[in-house]
């Protein structure tokens, strides 16, 4: 690839994904037939540790199912935001806006659940496992905002509600739930200003 059209490419990459953000506020319309499909078989070509392949991702569209899911996140959420969260990360929350209701869960027409796969009857024992499904779902974000998608990543803890609800055997243990559509026509999100590059960046150069 000659030298502009690299720089041209990745240069469209970036301004591309640099304007993402996360949405709270989802559509009910559905996401074309096809695409979410796409968006994980992307995310599956990530590398990983010893080339196991420690992911598994789990297309919830049932709305009943989808149902389930955020009234269990809810409870655990509740408990996070009234007990087990200290003032300091609630005052990180703050800007936010973010408190223990999830309506995303069953707004968005679609979940992906994501899981790590550890070393079980029918599975190998991984290494690297976070990091390496870590990059997988970075790889799957990406692939959904170029589809025109918005998403969010939802972390409840603990996530073993996941496993019992979804049929998942215990050698997947619940990384992140994103849900996944069309933002709401009246959706707002934070104004957030993003780290310029000579601040995240360190060049070493041969003096």
């Amino acid at each position: 690839m000659a030298p502009d059209e690299a720089l041209a490419r990745v240069r469209d990459l970036a301004d591309d994904l640099v304007r993402r953000r996360s949405v709270r506020d989802f559509a009910s319309t559905p996401v074309p037939e096809g695409v979410l499909d796409e968006a994980i078989r992307a995310a599956a070509s990530a590398p990983s540790g010893a080339h196991v392949q420690p992911w598994r991702f789990v297309l919830v569209e049932d709305p009943a199912v989808r149902r389930r899911l955020r009234e269990a996140a809810e409870t655990e959420e509740r408990e996070f935001y009234e007990r087990r969260a200290s003032e300091e990360w609630l005052d990180a929350l703050g800007p936010l806006g973010t408190d223990a209701t999830k309506p995303f869960l069953t707004d968005a027409p679609a979940l992906i659940v994501v899981f790590e796969v550890h070393q079980g009857p029918s599975s190998p024992r991984p290494y690297y496992v976070k990091e390496s499904v870590g990059i997988a779902v970075g790889l799957l974000l990406a692939a959904l905002h170029r589809a025109g998608l918005s998403t969010l990543t939802h972390t409840p803890s603990p996530m073993k509600f996941l496993n019992e609800i979804l049929g998942r055997p215990a050698e997947e243990r619940g990384f992140l739930v994103v849900p996944v559509g069309y933002p709401a026509p009246d959706a707002t999100v934070p104004d957030l200003e993003r780290k310029p590059l000579d601040e995240v960046r360190v060049r070493i150069v041969e003096q």
